[in-house]
């Protein structure tokens, strides 16, 4: 009878452990800052296993989108935008994310300063009021190397950080740059090769963020919503590289706090 007892009290601590576990990661959120609709590759995996846990991830998508078929016949423009910020739609579903956010800034104008000089001030008063709106326990978004080196992708890492800089009501001190391996740009870009100083050295990845393998096919699943953008064969390369690269998990660099860690709210 005493082990009976022993076996229903550890049974119901371990019960009580995981629950209160899971209320704990309810209670966060994370948001994703994405220049383009299909930006969340790169960190597919993590943003399903924290939905997974419980945890409310949103994603803000900054532009339209309208400037970026590379796998499409759709012409550039407002017909383009409308099916990317579908595909964002439908890349938010598969990784179990909060219906998307998409700002409908112009598509690969972000850094145009000579023609439309307030356009940096207008996005940043908006990713203010989305900051301010959510109030997210952290963020991730494109480190100061854009990832791939896109205009648009540095400007909106670049706005961002100034944010958290400035302490924007609503904006934490949890921000985190992720990146493209060099693995990744060989199998989306076989012919380019790796730009030169865009991969953060290994030093800068403090952090570590691991996913299981049912995150890792939620973010195939995701990859694929973006058909515009990506061939099968392109896709096919992308999940045997990055699988392999990650190995189950992903690193990433701390905006703030340069302390290794495997979450991004500790």
């Amino acid at each position: 009878m005493r082990a009976v007892a022993l076996a229903i009290l550890l049974t119901a601590d371990l019960s009580f452990s995981e629950s209160f576990s899971a209320q704990q990661q309810s209670a966060h959120t994370l948001l994703m800052i994405a220049a383009h609709a299909d930006d969340e590759s790169p960190i597919g995996p993590v943003l399903a296993r924290y939905a997974r846990e419980g945890v409310q991830v949103h994603m803000i998508v900054v532009t339209d989108g309208a400037q970026g078929g590379s796998n499409t016949s759709i012409p550039r423009g407002p017909e383009l935008a409308k099916v990317r910020a579908a595909e964002a739609q439908c890349a938010a579903e598969a990784l179990g994310l909060k219906p998307p956010t998409v700002l409908d800034f112009p598509d690969a104008k972000l850094g145009d300063f000579g023609g439309d000089p307030a356009l940096l001030y207008r996005v940043t008063a908006r990713l203010a009021q989305e900051l301010e709106r959510l109030r997210p326990d952290a963020i991730v978004t494109w480190g100061p190397d854009g990832g791939m080196g896109h205009p648009d992708h540095r400007i909106v890492s670049n706005l961002v950080t100034q944010l958290a800089r400035a302490g924007a009501p609503g904006t934490p001190q949890r921000l985190y740059y992720m990146n493209i391996p060099p693995e990744g740009f060989r199998a989306v870009y076989p012919e380019r090769g790796v730009p030169p100083f865009l991969v953060p050295e290994a030093k800068h990845l403090a952090v570590r963020v691991s996913f299981a393998p049912e995150d890792f096919a939620a973010a195939q699943r995701a990859m694929t919503c973006h058909r515009s953008q990506y061939t099968g064969e392109v896709l096919r390369r992308v999940v045997d590289v990055m699988g392999r690269t990650w190995n189950g998990a992903i690193p990433l660099s701390s905006a703030f706090d340069p302390t290794p860690k495997t979450d991004l709210f500790r």
